[in-house]
């Protein structure tokens, strides 16, 4: 039986319309009266998942998420952090010349200032509307070198992506969990996060062992914990690589596919 669920968000719980559908809604509904934790695991920042924990009433204190893909992980209710990591300011300041290099924008996430870019882009407008934040320009040279930093991204179009992920230096993925979370988007995390880091850590708190725990997504940046979980599901909009990882391919994010997974594992319909 299954104990605890963790859900991606885009591509995976959210619909192309960046909506739950109400077959996704009232079967996570039916698992938590069934005593079912049910987890949000996204690279988004509390801000941009507040309104779906809402939502989905997963706002107590017996309520946890999953943000920044796994460098922050709390219970939603009394905010309680249950593990977090950070990078620093002198980080900012290498990625960006890394990032300048590739001829890519960067963006990262400070715990003082917020959502910070570079230069704004093409890119800027899609994190901050997406995640209901604002964004403020910031020279990253100019960065405090030990300024907490949650998380850096860099930007770009998904050609220079896949050329920047072809070319990126082999000491970057060494020194830093690098995930990309979407065609546009590669994350440079603390080498001590990412999603499954996040599940364990929630797991160990619940009780829990790796075989009682599900978790879904579709991209990159679900790939640790899809190989943490007992079972592993991918979306079938995921990538060639995710599904690879999974043993169970669930119908696409536009075809109710969480609730599918779930009604057939967990709630054995």
């Amino acid at each position: 039986m299954y104990k605890l669920i963790a859900i991606d968000m885009d591509g995976t719980l959210l619909n192309s319309a960046r909506q739950i559908s109400l077959r996704t809604y009232n079967t996570i509904q039916d698992a938590k009266s069934a005593g079912i934790k049910i987890v949000l695991a996204s690279g988004r920042p509390l801000e941009g998942l507040q309104p779906f924990l809402e939502h989905l009433g997963l706002t107590g204190d017996n309520d946890f998420v999953i943000s920044y893909n796994g460098s922050l992980v709390q219970r939603v209710g009394n905010s309680e952090v249950i593990h977090q990591t950070t990078l620093r300011g002198s980080d900012a300041k290498k990625l960006q010349k890394v990032a300048s290099q590739l001829d890519l924008f960067i963006h990262a996430f400070s715990t003082k200032e917020g959502l910070i870019t570079h230069q704004y882009n093409p890119w800027t407008d899609i994190e901050s509307s997406v995640n209901g934040v604002p964004v403020s320009e910031k020279d990253f040279q100019e960065i405090d070198d030990n300024d907490h930093i949650i998380k850096i991204l860099m930007v770009a179009g998904e050609a220079a992506i896949d050329n920047a992920v072809a070319n990126l230096p082999a000491a970057l993925k060494l020194d830093y969990t690098v995930v990309r979370s979407a065609p546009y988007f590669l994350e440079f995390l603390h080498s001590d996060s990412n999603k499954g880091v996040g599940v364990e850590h929630l797991a160990n708190i619940l009780g829990l062992s790796a075989e009682q725990v599900m978790c879904i997504g579709d991209a990159e940046n679900d790939h640790h914990m899809l190989k943490f979980a007992g079972l592993p599901v991918a979306m079938e909009n995921a990538s060639i690589e995710t599904k690879a990882l999974a043993d169970y391919i669930a119908p696409s994010n536009d075809q109710d596919g969480v609730a599918v997974a779930i009604e057939k594992y967990a709630l054995q319909k």
